[in-house]
């Protein structure tokens, strides 16, 4: 089901100013109330929990931090992820205090599920402008954060960056005291960079931007399935996208602007992770087929998007099923990598 995007005015209830644990105060008191934000990634399940029955968390959230929070719409990824984007605004105690509610609730959430991997850690995203200030001269600033939070903190290296993404990921491995620790730690940084926007419209700024000249496997671990679109590693050739209206069987067509209701989607999974999207004896691509009611076809061995080494998975049937099939393949894709 389509989550809806919640934007309600942090105007919701009282503010509460919140000084995460131990945490010194900042020198100056201007900066403390200027208004930041921080993105952060979560998967499709754990923005459904945060937003909750009819946007009820996500408001009550708002409401006890004085920050807004904004999630991205459900097929709006980060590129190379099947993850949504969490943004956090406000005051610097507020933002703080909003992503303290968050990770709590998601750490409940894992603890229920022994799901320990989401409970450990958070990917922050960082402008690539404003990683040099985190790492300092010679790693010296994110070394200080190491010693002083007790997370472990890592930043992607910018060669695994798309075309024209000037964002890089800060994984921040802990436990949520330690998380919050380096978390205040950073954000602290970024509010004194003058690189970094105080203010972004929406969580999800890549909307357009194209991803071409970029090999299916490289990146995040997970073939580049953005926005409902793959490119493959020519940029030319291997995109499939919406084919809305159209005969999804021949060359990739451009979706025409609100063409109506064959609605097929046909992404690129790389050769290596197909066997985990279809499971021992087809049990994996039967239960996907099932949950989400779409009907989905995987390309002969050796058939693959041209210039790249990925098979085609063709989802035909409603936008919701469509979106739910793709978002369960890349689940299973995104685990079997990590493996």
């Amino acid at each position: 089901m389509e989550s809806p995007e919640y934007v309600s005015s942090p105007e919701a209830g009282p503010k509460h100013s919140h000084h995460p644990r131990s945490s010194p105060p900042l020198e100056s008191q201007d900066d403390k109330e200027k208004p930041t934000h921080i993105r952060f990634l979560v998967s499709n399940t754990a923005a459904g929990s945060i937003i909750g029955k009819g946007g009820s968390t996500i408001n009550e959230f708002q409401s006890q931090s004085g920050a807004r929070i904004q999630l991205s719409r459900n097929h709006e990824f980060f590129p190379g992820t099947s993850d949504r984007i969490i943004m956090v605004s406000g005051a610097l105690s507020e933002v703080v205090k909003a992503m303290e509610l968050i990770l709590e609730k998601l750490l409940s959430e894992a603890e229920e599920s022994s799901d320990v991997d989401s409970r450990s850690k958070v990917r922050l995203i960082v402008p690539n402008s404003s990683c040099g200030g985190i790492i300092g001269k010679g790693g010296s600033t994110i070394r200080s954060f190491i010693e002083d939070s007790q997370a472990d903190i890592k930043i992607s290296p910018q060669e695994q960056n798309y075309v024209g993404m000037n964002d890089r990921l800060v994984t921040v491995i802990g436990t949520l005291d330690e998380q919050m620790r380096a978390i205040f730690l950073i954000i602290s940084k970024l509010i004194e960079d003058s690189h970094y926007p105080q203010l972004m419209n929406s969580p999800f700024p890549y909307a357009g931007l194209p991803f071409p000249g970029f090999p299916g496997s490289v990146g995040y671990g997970i073939p580049p399935a953005y926005n409902g679109v793959n490119y493959g590693s020519n940029g030319i050739g291997g995109r499939y996208p919406n084919n809305r209206g159209s005969s999804s069987q021949g060359a990739p067509v451009r979706s025409s602007a609100g063409a109506q209701e064959n609605n097929s989607l046909t992404i690129g999974v790389a050769d290596e992770h197909i066997g985990a999207v279809v499971g021992r004896g087809g049990r994996n691509i039967m239960e996907i087929t099932q949950a989400s009611g779409a009907r989905i076809k995987i390309s002969d061995r050796g058939d693959f998007i041209s210039g790249t080494s990925d098979r085609k998975i063709t989802i035909t049937g409603s936008p919701e099923a469509i979106s739910s099939a793709e978002s369960m393949i890349m689940q299973k894709v995104s685990s079997n990598s990590e493996r």
